[in-house]
């Protein structure tokens, strides 16, 4: 077994670097994948050519959403603080698919047709606003930022457990996680979303792997699943009253009672609105083949939910196995119990498996998030607003460029500010993507809604969520954005701050969009046609389309490349 967890664990880290080697070697030659004549285009660089069938999506769709982090995180929580905080991850995810599939197809048509790579390419030619469709782009960049960097900490969850990243020299200690970052990088920037689509399917058989082995395996090592429940019921019980004893409110629980329903709810429900608006989600949809594609993926990415269910249950089991998760600095850091737990509880070169597929978990998402940032920057900040006669060429060398600066931004995140900045940053991320809901689903459907009424809704639950968020204070740091939970005005009970925040949102888009609409104030020119919203990959319509853009440089794409400004077709 490979209890011993003094030094540095030689057979699992071995086990690692060896599979490591083996996704490294994967990502360089994916540029070999579905090989296109040129990657130096968004099209091919940043969405694989949208070539992508059913079960490469798949596959990418769950190494995308399901991220080391997810992996890290969410059997944490449950450890730390039970069901509330963990176990909503579960139902968020169930309920995030029907959301797909109603309006991800569409999004995938009107995108096809007009070679809109990013949300807020459809915003600019749905509405004709540079700054509406500046709102979006700038959110979601920022809102990734710290969502790249959790990667970044999951890998070194596993780093510090398999014995790594100890001492005082600083290149020393870190020298690992430069060296993932580096590769990372390095394939990333010759291979685009290619990539990890290659790196996915390695990424997500360990997990399956890993996962159902530990829940076959270890309920019958600590006493069976009534002694795992019945131990965390303990702990939590514990830790509420030692909160009472500490003059602070109780927040673990095991079954969330009365006074949770709101807070798990909307954590729920607002989550899954959120997740499929952060950009490395639109691009690793865009990326398939037809609309099919998507609602396909739509109906068997609830397996992950599945698998994702059984994760949140190993905090419990960990509870009850007595796994003590203490960082190299010698402080208790709930992050690492799974690591750890794993290492406790199996043979050496299996703990190295589970290791493997924690860190090739955040070398998927890391890859995406960083490709859809950087295509974001190039296309809706780099050619929308510094230099509107960018090739696509050059768009593809600003975006490889900036997918190397947005996670040198996640490393230098990960060494020098407190693991917890990360967190608290990306909960407001989520809070912020939910902003923009309103701007692209709403949109997909109708046109009632003003482009005026939008932003200002945007703007309005930008800044009620962000205020909120700061208000929220850790008890136990004494720090700000401790939280994304906060009262809800009107009902007194907490929830969800994006929820609150949403509906302030929609509330203002409506009564601003009905004066706009009454006064009949222009609401921007439409560059698509309700058909656009219904084309599939061999629509003998789209298949024109194609023929008559071929001498343009690009398969797809307006004839100026420039979305927002061509005429209805």
């Amino acid at each position: 077994m490979a209890s011993d967890t003094s030094g540095i664990n030689g057979v699992a880290l071995t086990v690692l670097i060896v599979l490591f080697l083996i996704v490294t070697v994967a990502g360089f030659m994916a540029s070999r994948f579905r090989r296109a004549d040129s990657l130096e285009s968004l099209e091919e660089w940043g969405l694989g050519g949208r070539s992508f069938g059913t079960w490469i999506t798949w596959f990418l769709l769950g190494g995308d959403l399901y991220t080391a982090y997810t992996f890290v995180a969410v059997p944490a929580a449950m450890f730390a603080t039970g069901a509330v905080a963990g176990f909503f991850a579960v139902p968020y995810t169930i309920i995030l698919y029907p959301i797909i599939f109603i309006f991800m197809a569409r999004l995938w048509s009107v995108s096809h047709r007009h070679g809109y790579v990013t949300t807020a390419d459809f915003v600019r030619g749905r509405y004709d606003d540079r700054t509406l469709s500046l709102a979006v782009a700038v959110t979601g960049f920022v809102a990734t930022m710290p969502y790249i960097a959790l990667q970044l900490v999951g890998i070194q969850a596993v780093l510090e457990v398999a014995g790594l990243g100890g001492g005082d020299n600083i290149i020393a200690k870190d020298a690992p996680l430069f060296i993932a970052f580096a590769v990372l990088a390095a394939y990333t920037y010759s291979s685009g979303l290619r990539a990890p689509a290659v790196i996915a399917f390695v990424k997500d058989i360990l997990i399956y792997l890993v996962i159902i082995v530990a829940i076959v395996y270890l309920p019958g090592q600590v006493g069976g699943w009534e002694a795992i429940f019945g131990a965390a019921q303990d702990k939590m019980d514990a830790n509420n009253a030692a909160a009472v004893e500490a003059g602070l409110p109780p927040s673990s629980s095991f079954v969330p009672g009365s006074g949770a329903f709101w807070a798990y709810a909307t954590l729920a429900l607002g989550s899954a609105m959120a997740l499929f608006m952060y950009p490395h989600s639109i691009t690793a949809s865009l990326s398939s083949n037809s609309r099919n594609t998507i609602r396909r993926n739509a109906s068997i990415l609830p397996a992950y939910s599945f698998v994702l269910g059984l994760l949140a249950l190993l905090g419990w089991v960990a509870i009850a196995a007595g796994t003590q998760p203490i960082g190299l600095d010698g402080e208790a850091n709930a992050q690492l119990v799974i690591p750890q737990l794993f290492e406790d509880m199996f043979p050496a070169w299996f703990a190295g498996v589970a290791f493997a597929a924690i860190a090739i978990g955040a070398l998927v998402p890391a890859a995406i998030m960083s490709i859809a940032a950087a295509n974001t920057f190039s296309r809706n900040i780099y050619k929308e607003w510094l230099k509107k006669d960018a090739t696509p060429a050059q768009e593809a060398k600003v975006s490889k460029l900036m997918s190397l600066l947005v996670k040198a931004f996640a490393l230098i995140f990960v060494l020098t500010l407190d693991k917890q900045n990360a967190i608290n940053f990306q909960l407001l991320g989520g809070i912020w993507m939910m902003q923009t809901f309103p701007v692209i689903v709403f949109s997909l459907f109708t046109r009632w809604f003003h482009r005026y009424g939008l932003l200002l809704g945007w703007a309005v639950g930008m800044v009620y969520g962000t205020i909120e968020a700061y208000q929220v204070v850790n008890p136990v740091t004494g720090k700000h954005f401790g939280g994304s939970l906060g009262l809800i005005p009107g009902i007194e009970e907490m929830g969800y701050i994006a929820v609150t925040a949403f509906v302030l949102n929609v509330v203002v888009a409506v009564v601003v969009s009905a004066i706009c609409n009454a006064m009949k104030v222009s609401n921007g020119k439409d560059e698509t046609i309700p058909f656009d919203y219904f084309a599939d990959a061999d629509d003998p319509r789209v298949q024109k389309d194609l023929e008559d853009h071929s001498t343009h440089g690009q398969a797809y794409g307006d004839p100026d490349d420039v979305p927002g400004n061509a005429p209805a077709r």
